[in-house]
């Protein structure tokens, strides 16, 4: 077994491999970027060295500066952990030639399975079901759009390399093709560096179902059973479950021969993911399951696989990397209950989920779930900062139970005491989705986000007893009903009179303003407006733990459901600079396409610029008709909030 190892990570994923090798006895170092000085994966870890600026291309893609890191400690083994340079077969190879282990696949079954055409073609020859569509190496549009038309819209464009939903595109009008082409092309660039697509035919009641395989350096090859992943968005994943719904013994047994095949065909070893899409018009069936792709890595959604077995995915890992064989045979491995994993982003799912930012002011997770097993992995803690330069997400949640109806309902009790305040998450949208009853009746496909997303993300409006609990939050009272002393319950209690206090807060254009008194039993009355005559609400020490209080707004909590009003600072000037005139950046990005410029007339709803963030593009449009007075540069990096284009008045 290793003494030292590297892990080329950040966030969650770095904390998880942590844990295990601490338990196993093996010493770890972290690799950080300047961004990420002070995060958590450096703090907890036994040595920590710095490998660049915040962007990743100067800091966690610099493979060169993670060896160099683990030469200088001594250390004797990198784990990549996932995302960055875990699928990288070239990183790979430079490492073993520096006389260290990767605790990975070989670099030859990482480029086997790493450009989904090869993979298929590899595929279809060792007998593994694969989608119907064109792998091949043209690329030109007329050829693509050739083939598209013979597989029989509607057809999805992929990127040959990488995943995530990134260079994919759904197209159903055949004259939509040339456009989503080039989005494609331009976003799988960005994202990995190669523009290259295929075109498959789209499944129209899809699944997505994963098999988890693990092979060693002596031949052998398992299944830890499968997850079903088929609760995306825009092609990622949100919820995450194993077993899968509705899934029976004759269809499992050729998925899971499927699966076991595909990585005995590329002598596999280590920690892999088959990843099937499944024609679930008819149920779960032998015959109509097709392989995707083959992630070469751990899967951010092992926690489930964990869960049902037993098995800690990582042990594994470094077991078989050290030349040790499988821990289990495959009859040895078993499965119990039902498990499953939410991921709580930093994002506004209310806005098309678009990423956030901010600092962490306030972030709190339960303890335990009443008949369920609990458990959170989190990259971040309470006073830490999401930034722009990496994936917003915040944590897993993840429940184990008996059923998946005890799961499910445990891990919506779970979000719902989960509080966040200082950004924008996705813990509501989680929670509905839960309680759907299309998901909660396994009635599930890859489209049912997209279809109920309006109904999934809305946020609640708020109400007087929001606006009281706020208010409350903000008045400088310490609610106390333990000595019914007026006095330490709010500053300027009259001895004759109750002394009201006014406060006053903003919900977007909004002004909310609200008389606050103490009561002698440590409680206050709310009259929200300023009429005393109006009946309170009255606010008690309860009330007081589902608002969280961070510099200039409050956040009320509403099951997993949060409200934020801000707090108006009285020495301050309002600042009214910005007007209908402007369009501004909804997130920090960059300007990667304009297709306006000044003086332009433009229309309602006429794209004017493409802004990538994450490495996925999104498109800004003309809010109203108008002539263009200004507008952002090609190119340019912005900032939340930045001014994107500016219209004549």
């Amino acid at each position: 077994m290793f003494q030292k190892i590297v892990i080329a990570n950040r966030g969650e994923i770095a904390l998880r491999v942590m844990r295990t090798a601490k338990r196993m006895g093996v010493a770890t170092v972290a690799v950080y970027s300047q961004a990420d000085r002070n995060a958590q994966h450096v703090l907890l870890a036994d040595q920590a060295v710095c490998i660049g600026d915040a962007p990743v291309g100067e800091s966690y893609l610099r493979g060169d500066r993670i060896i160099e890191a683990a030469l200088a400690t001594g250390a004797e083994a990198i784990h990549p952990g996932y995302g960055f340079l875990s699928e990288n077969p070239d990183f790979v190879e430079k490492v073993e030639a520096a006389g260290l282990t990767f605790i990975g696949p070989s670099s030859k079954a990482i480029r086997a399975m790493g450009l989904k055409d090869a993979a298929k073609r590899l595929m279809e020859r060792a007998g593994v079901p694969v989608v119907p569509g064109y792998h091949g190496e043209t690329q030109a549009l007329v050829a693509l759009a050739a083939k598209a038309n013979e597989i029989g819209f509607p057809v999805l464009i992929k990127a040959r390399a990488g995943g995530g939903g990134k260079g994919m595109r759904l197209v159903s009008d055949p004259d939509a093709f040339p456009e989503a082409l080039a989005a494609a092309q331009r976003e799988a660039k960005a994202a990995f560096g190669d523009e290259r697509v295929l075109v498959e035919k789209y499944v129209e009641t899809p699944r997505h179902i994963e098999v988890q395989v693990f092979g060693d350096m002596h031949g052998n090859v398992v299944h830890l059973f499968e997850r079903d992943c088929s609760a995306q968005r825009r092609h990622q994943k949100v919820i995450e479950e194993a077993p899968a719904p509705g899934m029976n013994a004759q269809t499992r047994a050729a998925m899971t021969e499927a699966a076991v095949k595909a990585a005995q065909a590329i002598s596999y070893c280590g920690a892999g993911t088959i990843e099937f899409i499944v024609d679930a018009s008819e149920g779960l069936r032998p015959d109509r399951f097709w392989f995707m792709e083959m992630n070469t890595r751990l899967q951010v959604e092992h926690p489930v696989t964990e869960m049902i077995t037993g098995i800690d995915l990582v042990e594994w890992q470094l077991r078989v990397a050290s030349g040790e064989p499988l821990p289990l045979r495959q009859d040895e491995i078993m499965a119990n209950g039902h498990a499953v994993e939410a991921r709580l982003y930093a994002e506004d799912a209310e806005r098309d989920f678009l990423p956030a930012t901010g600092t962490l002011h306030h972030l709190s997770f339960p303890d335990h779930i009443d008949g369920a097993k609990l458990r959170v992995d989190a990259g971040v803690t309470q006073g830490d900062t999401i930034t722009p330069f990496y994936d917003p997400m915040i944590a897993k949640v993840i429940v184990h139970a008996a059923t998946r109806a005890e799961a499910l309902n445990g891990l919506a009790s779970a979000l719902d005491t989960t509080q966040v305040a200082g950004s924008t998450v996705n813990l509501g949208f989680l929670t509905r989705l839960l309680r759907d009853e299309d998901f909660a009746t396994s009635n599930l496909e890859t489209g049912l986000i997209g279809r109920k997303q309006d109904a999934l993300t809305r946020i609640p409006v708020p109400a007087t007893r929001h606006v009281a609990m706020a208010i409350a939050a903000t008045s400088g009272a310490e609610l106390d009903t333990s000595n019914g002393d007026p006095f330490s319950a709010l500053a300027g209690y009259g001895h004759f009179t109750q002394m009201s206090h006014r406060r006053e807060l903003m919900r977007g254009e909004e002004k909310v303003t609200a008389l606050v008194s103490a009561q002698r039993d440590g409680s206050l009355a709310i009259h929200i407006g300023e009429n005393e005559a109006t009946q309170p609400i009255i606010v008690r020490r309860a009330d007081a733990a589902r608002a969280a209080v961070w510099p200039g707004h409050v956040t009320v909590f509403e099951g997993a459901d949060s409200l934020t009003f801000d707090v108006p600072d009285l020495l301050q000037a309002a600042d009214d600079a910005a007007g209908g005139d402007r369009l501004r950046a909804p997130m920090p990005g960059l300007v990667k396409l304009v297709r306006a410029q000044t003086n332009d007339a433009v229309k309602k709803g006429q794209p004017l610029l493409v802004l990538e963030a994450m490495k996925m593009e999104h498109t800004i449009s003309a809010p109203h008709d108008g002539v263009i007075a200004e507008i952002a540069s090609e190119g340019a990096q912005v900032n939340d909030g930045a001014m994107l284009v500016r219209f004549e008045e």
